[in-house]
């Protein structure tokens, strides 16, 4: 009996996301529906985000996001973010429908948050 298909399973377990992320420590809200949530964004990609809150989220739950980034104006604002996975009261969010000016902002915060590093 081989263990190769048990070693496949946990290496896709591992890493699913296609950009890199990067730490942060930003404000954060969502919203959609009648749930309206705060919460902190532990890291940040282009493609998504880790927020700690303290109201529960399921997964496939969609939410308008905004994130009070650093040296920004206004908050950074995501129209549809879906809820990917839950553990206790951390979630991902992966990102569906950003405006092409937000996406920009997205990328100006990543880069900020790279060049920390």
């Amino acid at each position: 009996m081989s263990s190769r298909p048990q070693a496949l399973k946990q290496e896709r377990c591992i890493e699913q996301r296609l950009q890199p992320r990067f730490t942060a420590q930003f404000r954060s809200t969502f919203s959609g529906g009648q749930r309206e949530g705060h919460g902190k964004t532990l890291d940040l990609s282009d493609g998504g985000c880790r927020i700690v809150a303290d109201q529960p989220v399921v997964v496939g739950a969609s939410f308008e996001c905004r994130i009070y980034a650093h040296g920004l104006n206004w908050p950074l604002r995501i129209e549809e973010a879906q809820v990917r996975w839950v553990r206790g009261k951390t979630f991902g969010l992966k990102f569906i429908a950003i405006q092409p000016d937000e996406l920009a902002k997205l990328k100006q915060v990543i880069a900020s948050l790279n060049a920390e590093l």
